[in-house]
């Protein structure tokens, strides 16, 4: 998508200082992404292990499930980024097929090869998995197609918000292709109240069947987005004082275990896998946008700073293990109860997210050099 442009449109801000010039790699983001992808495997094991039942603790273990906020977030900002950069006239952007053609080579393929080894080899999904939880599941539709979300493959009910997202992506960019230049500035309050808009999703009458959630749609989960795409734009202004404070670990990384804490209470919902009200809802959202904001900002606002631990080599290599981790965890967890002769729901919380992680990392790792990067590898290769 091409646009004509006045010059006086085109400035650029002022030049970011060097201390805060961030590269087109983050290698913290990498080893944040490790955690999430282990916190959503932590927040499942609790609820089959029977964990999330604990007093105070389990609440805590449940609301792990805040990890997908910061998957969200991470795609939000590192897919947005180069929108955010081309605003200001430092790159342009992929056109949209390009952009679709490489998030379909990255998520789908291994997302298939999961799909089948479950649905054919899981037997407490193979029994029951007709032609319509074979195609909903293929076509990443379980949001949209009642009682489709089947044993092994539940958690993929966030990759279908996470696609939706992808699909919308290349619009949103387009509505907002005039701001540029001295207009750039007003993508920042454009990207909050689009965030801030989608809190009230859940107010909404959407007409739904049964065993579907309007809640589960893209709408609701655009906060956490928002989030993104807001740090996005924010990364290469020059305003080194709010930076220093927003950027500062000491400050966002407490904020960010505060809004947890409060997650994990009524206010974002009753225990369990009940429905809350809907103002539970957007506190939820809310506090889970406090949480990918906090823990992602220091990273992206302050790159002068080094984070060994998140940019370690363990770190980055179960960054780049993480899908897998994600799309496989849950088929893994459930054959470790029959097999290592663990009754579900009946405690052993420390041993089975153990057992799970164990033998979910060769999965991961095998997907990734099999499937995820030679796939990808090519589409370069082929497509550029």
């Amino acid at each position: 998508m091409t646009t004509t442009l006045d010059p006086a449109a085109t400035q650029v801000p002022a030049e970011v200082p060097a201390e805060f010039r961030l590269g087109r790699f983050v290698p913290a983001l990498e080893g944040m992404r490790a955690l999430a992808a282990l916190g959503v495997v932590l927040t499942h094991v609790a609820f089959q292990t029977g964990a999330t039942g604990q007093p105070l603790l389990g609440r805590v273990w449940e609301r792990f499930d805040m990890a997908v906020a910061v998957f969200f977030a991470l795609s939000g900002f590192l897919l947005w980024r180069p929108h955010a950069l081309a605003a200001r006239g430092q790159g342009s952007a992929p056109s949209a097929g390009r952009y679709l053609l490489h998030r379909a080579a990255r998520i789908l393929p291994a997302y298939w090869v999961v799909v089948c080894a479950v649905l054919i080899l899981l037997p407490s999904a193979a029994h029951t998995a007709g032609v319509r939880v074979w195609l909903s599941n293929l076509g990443l539709l379980q949001v949209f197609v009642p009682f489709t979300l089947t044993d092994g493959l539940t958690q993929m009910w966030s990759l279908s918000v996470e696609v939706a997202f992808y699909l919308v992506l290349p619009l949103l960019a387009g509505v907002l292709v005039w701001l540029r230049g001295r207009r750039a500035r007003f993508r920042v309050p454009v990207v909050v109240g689009l965030g801030l808009l989608c809190l009230a999703w859940n107010f909404l009458p959407v007409p739904t069947p049964e065993g579907i959630h309007a809640d589960n749609w893209l709408p609701g989960y655009l906060p956490w987005f928002a989030v993104g795409m807001l740090l996005a734009e924010l990364a290469d202004l020059p305003a080194p004082r709010w930076r220093r404070i927003a950027g500062d670990y000491r400050v966002m990384w407490p904020l960010a275990a505060v809004a947890m804490l409060l997650a994990a209470t009524d206010l974002a919902g009753p225990p369990g896998l009940k429905h809350g009200q809907p103002w539970q809802y957007v506190m939820k959202m809310a506090l889970g946008a406090i949480i990918g904001f906090g823990l992602l900002a220091p990273l992206v606002l302050r790159p002068d700073r080094r984070h060994r631990l998140l940019s370690g080599r363990v770190a980055a290599t179960l960054g780049r293990w993480s899908y897998g981790i994600f799309i496989w965890h849950l088929a893994v967890l459930s054959i470790i109860f029959p097999v290592f002769g663990i009754v579900p729901f009946r405690g052993h919380f420390v041993i089975v997210y153990l057992l799970t992680v164990a033998f979910t990392l060769p999965l991961a790792a095998a997907s990734y050099a099999l499937v995820e990067e030679p796939i990808r590898q090519w589409t370069r290769r082929r497509f550029g």
